[in-house]
């Protein structure tokens, strides 16, 4: 047996960092107050109040801001709901049934459709009403119904105000500065990841490297949503901020492009490295200019009808090292400005969130068949704990139908609620009924709440489970005004509520969320549709916002463990995104010989040919290549500035359509 975790330097309160402490008496102390409020106004169940302080504590001012006001907004919502479907349809238990089940799939569906305070906003509001309808449905007078809402609002609200009252008292670290040291850490690191991708050498991780990149500048964005919340200073920079995060997503596909153009182009000359090596390193300099990067560059830019390929890829490169020192400008201007400065960067429209709509449908569907079953079988048994259990399939239904693997994390509850119903057993007829004051019960509850924060912090791969254990143990103990110690009672619920979400896990395997290669498929067929219209004379989204949109979709399976959806919706995305700048460098093209204009026109006609919406037209696809490829050998023969520019972007949009090669055919 292995006690090594006994040993005084491993237990959690010696090994406990400052910030490791700071989060755990915060929260601690926010859900011990809440819970002697909720007392001391005379709520009859105070536990939802300590629940709703373990909910919206956040690691960040912003955080807990953003998150309290999602669920004041999202527990009013549901309130509202519930008072209304209750209050007019308690005397019909399958109309009742009918529309908690309609709300609860509606909430689930416009949470499925968001990943902000929208989001979240809608869960609660969908279980709120669950926590309030169905627990009112043995009451006789509807004036009840009204003092059940109100006292859950309330419950609700005082363990916000109790967690933002400690969040001031022991603030975290400011999410302004990590925000800050992201954007500056995350630039630093497109250098070593322009490194990876312009070697001569090809390497195995480079797919994996891009992944990476592009995930943390999205998640750079939620940075930027909290400092937003957090500081005025923050609100008034947020185009700033918007701004650099869309010139560091341009920036890591400026780098797909060059990489795309050295695969195809192997007798690159050797000067071509030595330049990029020396850029790189300027680049990395605090002190670097453009006077600097421009010798270099002219050390490798050919003459107006030199080789077209050199030409293309330098001014590329041009572009990337521009681009870049813009960004690092920005990123200085926000750090020295104080709270006073308005910016006004170029305009950049705010990163874009596209849903899943059959995806939501689906879950939609799941939570309204299977709230209609379990309130069938409610209806049929007349099970006096059919409440607890109808309100913890709801909260499963809703709150974890848009997680990356629903099936898990209902699965961690599952086990969590296990675990807890022992737990609980043995506290609450064990200590608890011992304990006759409320200052006793905070002797005991402090500690234990302080301890499980830790090993939330401490035991990063049981960090759900502790999460989920400290959130619903309130429940689960039971802490009522006044107590109640009825031992069948305590049992009947608790296995109420095991049994609640066993229903929610048993949906979500016969109702199975869409697998990672359906949903690889789903988000393709976007992107082809969204580039498709970026081929129109006057397309709906902007080459930034559309650049935003490739990103997000490619984001949505970053988690995935399908390696091969993962591979192609990146691959997809890298190509469209390339081709997509292409397309608008040559629509801003303006040469001045028509013949030239008519290649242009020609080589954008084809562009519709090879792709639809349900997939590559390879016989189109070949036909386009080999026209490109006579195209550019035609353009070598008028050896002057202008042909030798065209044919350089037509190089490059060969460059990128060839790897639709292996794509599935139409």
């Amino acid at each position: 047996m292995n006690l090594q975790w006994l040993a005084w330097q491993n237990l959690p309160w010696v090994k406990a960092t400052g910030s490791q402490w700071r989060y755990a008496l915060r929260n601690a102390i926010a859900m011990c107050l809440a819970l002697t409020i909720a007392y001391a106004l005379q709520l009859d169940e105070p536990y939802w109040a300590m629940t709703s302080a373990a909910v919206v504590s956040f690691p960040t001012v912003g955080g807990a801001i953003s998150k309290s006001l999602g669920r004041i907004v999202g527990s009013l919502l549901g309130a509202t709901a519930a008072l209304l479907i209750a209050g007019h349809t308690l005397n019909e238990p399958w109309l009742f049934a009918f529309f908690m089940a309609g709300w609860l799939a509606f909430c689930t569906w416009i949470a499925n459709h968001y990943q902000n305070n929208v989001a979240y906003a809608f869960s609660l509001a969908g279980y709120t009403a669950a926590i309030i309808a169905f627990s009112s449905v043995n009451i006789t007078d509807v004036t009840q119904l009204w003092d059940i809402t109100q006292a859950r609002v309330c419950e609700v609200i005082s363990g916000i105000l109790c967690a933002g009252l400690m969040m001031m008292i022991l603030p975290s670290t400011s999410d302004g500065s990590t925000l800050m040291t992201s954007l500056r850490q995350m630039h630093a690191r497109l250098l070593d990841h322009a490194v990876l991708l312009l070697q001569q050498s090809s390497t195995d991780n480079v797919r994996t490297a891009h992944e990476n990149v592009i995930s943390q500048i999205l998640t750079m964005n939620l940075l930027r949503i909290q400092a937003f919340w957090s500081h005025y200073r923050y609100r008034r920079q947020n185009n700033v901020l918007n701004y650099v995060l869309h010139q560091q997503l341009r920036l890591t596909s400026v780098l797909s492009s060059l990489r795309r153009m050295l695969l195809n182009w192997p007798d690159a000359p050797p000067a071509l490295y030595h330049a990029i090596q020396q850029l790189l390193h300027e680049l990395a300099q605090p002190q670097c200019d453009k006077y600097r990067l421009a010798l270099i560059l002219r050390s490798v830019t050919p003459e107006a009808t030199g080789d077209f390929r050199q030409r293309a890829f330098v001014q590329r490169l041009r572009y990337f090292c521009w681009v870049y020192l813009n960004v690092n400008r920005w990123i200085r201007l926000i750090e020295r400005a104080d709270a006073d400065t308005r910016f006004q960067p170029p305009y950049a429209p705010s990163l874009a969130r596209e849903s899943d709509s059959a995806e939501a449908s689906w879950s939609a569907l799941r939570t309204f068949s299977v709230i209609m079953l379990g309130c069938a079988f409610w209806i049929g048994t007349q099970w006096d704990a059919g409440a607890a259990a109808l309100t913890l399939t709801a909260i499963a239904c809703v709150l974890y139908s848009s997680a990356p693997s629903p099936s898990g994390s209902v699965s961690l509850l599952l086990k969590t609620l296990l675990w807890l119903s022992v737990f609980s057993f043995l506290l609450q007829y064990g200590l608890m009924v011992q304990i006759s004051a409320l200052w006793q019960f905070m002797l005991l509850l402090f500690p234990l709440l302080l301890t499980l924060q830790l090993f939330k912090l401490q035991q990063k791969t049981r960090a759900g489970m502790w999460g989920q254990f400290i959130v619903f143990m309130g429940s689960f103990i039971a802490v009522t005004n006044p107590p109640d110690w009825d031992y069948q009672s305590f049992l009947n619920e608790n296995l109420a509520k095991v049994c609640g979400v066993l229903l929610a896990w048993m949906a979500f395997q016969v109702l199975r969320p869409s697998s990672d290669a359906r949903r690889s498929r789903r988000h393709i067929r976007a992107l082809r549709h969204a580039f498709l219209d970026q081929l129109r004379r006057h397309p709906r989204l902007s080459e930034s916002h559309f650049e935003s949109q490739i990103y997000h979709h490619i984001s949505q399976l970053s988690q995935s463990r399908d390696e091969q959806a993962r591979v192609w919706l990146l691959r997809w995305g890298v190509v469209l995104l390339n081709c997509s700048h292409i397309v608008w460098q040559l629509r801003d093209w303006q040469p001045a010989s028509a013949t030239l204009a008519q290649v242009r026109d020609s080589s954008l006609q084809d562009l519709q040919r090879i792709m639809s919406l349900r997939g590559v037209r390879h016989a189109s696809l070949q036909a386009t290549l080999d026209e490109l490829e006579a195209m550019i050998a035609q353009l070598q023969l008028q050896p002057d500035s202008e042909t030798n520019t065209l044919a350089g972007i037509l190089w490059r949009l060969r460059c990128s359509l060839a790897q639709l090669s292996q794509a599935v055919p139409d």
